[in-house]
């Protein structure tokens, strides 16, 4: 489940999430060490009776144990100092009542146990507490244990340091060129001084996320939709400083905010899908015009060389046949003109002519040894 900000504002903080701080009802935290004090101190109040004075038969004594167990049991639901002396006064108005045996001294220790066993505090590394005295700030303690003075001292809160994680969202916010987006975001934040961040801010987890949210949805209105899906990290980057500067009084700092989901309506979407199809086959016409012009300035080079050597024209024709015909495997027909226009007849004649004739030449025929010129009549 998740806990909304505002109306179309998204989820911002999980119920399973640890909270950065934890704020208690009353002025101290009874816990597993302050239980284990109280323990000790009842077990050195019972045996220094039993040395100086009497102790009740061992049916008293288990009950005296199990009414001090369940009074110690009660500060764990209702943690307030005049709880603390409410059960001190009865301690001391029942044993003499109940019991019939002057238990001072078990009844004085157990008194100390009680008053300072709520005191007794182990801080986390990673924690810092807050201590009020009287009402007002004393200091910062932690991280190990401590003790905190009996009757006048309060927790306000205990404030984990540890870098944080924050999940806000802007929804159906309009960008510069009026389109509709959700866009979903993290923020990367700790606190560096717990003094402030408790004091100042009522309830910061919630600011810090309102404040994220706001400039979000600030970040999305000055900008076009090409520019939010572009320049996410730009736009993370101006979102935390503006933040950042408005929560580093608190004692908050701002590392990093990261878009996390840009969504459009789906209408939007397949046109830009369209637009983009239609774009890619324009660079797609325009790379294959630019490929055939350089094939036209190389094909024109090309005739310029043939041009002037027709022979080298004519084995590139008789290259290509030749080509054709191995690679494919079989027959390629052209027309006859093709083998006027190469000559083929002519190349291949006196090929064979040469061939076959050798070094031997043909003799020339007989000329008349009259020195006229034309035939006689």
């Amino acid at each position: 489940m998740k806990l909304p900000i505002g109306p179309h504002s998204g989820n911002l903080l999980s119920e399973n999430d640890r909270p950065a701080v934890r704020t208690h009802r009353g002025h101290f935290r009874f816990n597993t060490i302050s239980a284990l004090s109280l323990l000790v101190s009842i077990a050195v109040g019972l045996a220094l009776q039993e040395l100086v004075a009497t102790l009740p038969d061992a049916g008293d004594t288990a009950y005296l144990f199990a009414g001090i167990l369940s009074a110690a049991a009660l500060l764990f639901i209702l943690p307030y100092w005049p709880v603390v002396l409410a059960i001190i006064a009865g301690l001391w108005a029942a044993l003499p009542v109940y019991f019939g045996t002057d238990l001072q001294y078990a009844a004085a220790v157990i008194t100390i146990g009680f008053l300072l066993a709520p005191g007794v505090e182990v801080i986390n590394q990673w924690d810092k507490i807050v201590v009020l005295r009287l009402g007002r700030f004393h200091r910062v303690r932690g991280p190990g244990a401590l003790l905190l003075f009996p009757l006048v001292d309060s927790v306000a809160g205990y404030v984990d340091t540890r870098i944080r994680v924050t999940d806000f969202s802007a929804e159906k916010s309009l960008t510069r060129d009026t389109v509709p987006v959700h866009v979903d975001a993290l923020a990367f934040w700790m606190i560096w001084n717990p003094e402030k961040a408790i004091l100042e801010v009522e309830n910061f987890e919630r600011a810090v996320a309102l404040s994220a949210q706001t400039a979000l949805r600030a970040s999305i209105g000055s900008s076009d939709l090409a520019t939010l899906l572009s320049e996410r990290e730009r736009l993370g980057e101006e979102i935390q400083s503006i933040v950042d500067a408005k929560t580093n009084p608190w004692g908050i700092t701002i590392i990093s905010v990261e878009f996390k989901e840009i969504l459009i309506p789906k209408e939007l979407e397949d046109a830009l899908s369209r637009q983009a199809q239609a774009e890619r086959e324009k660079k797609a016409r325009v790379i294959l015009s630019a490929a055939e012009a350089e094939v036209a300035v190389t094909f024109r080079k090309a005739a310029d060389q043939y041009r002037d050597d027709p022979v080298a024209l004519q084995l590139r024709a008789m290259n290509m046949i030749y080509e054709g015909i191995r690679s494919k495997g079989g027959l390629i027909m052209v027309p006859s003109s093709a083998l006027e226009s190469m000559n083929l007849g002519t190349v291949l004649g006196a090929g064979a002519f040469a061939e076959h004739s050798g070094s031997a030449r043909p003799a020339a025929p007989p000329v008349p040894s009259t020195g006229e010129t034309g035939p006689k009549v």
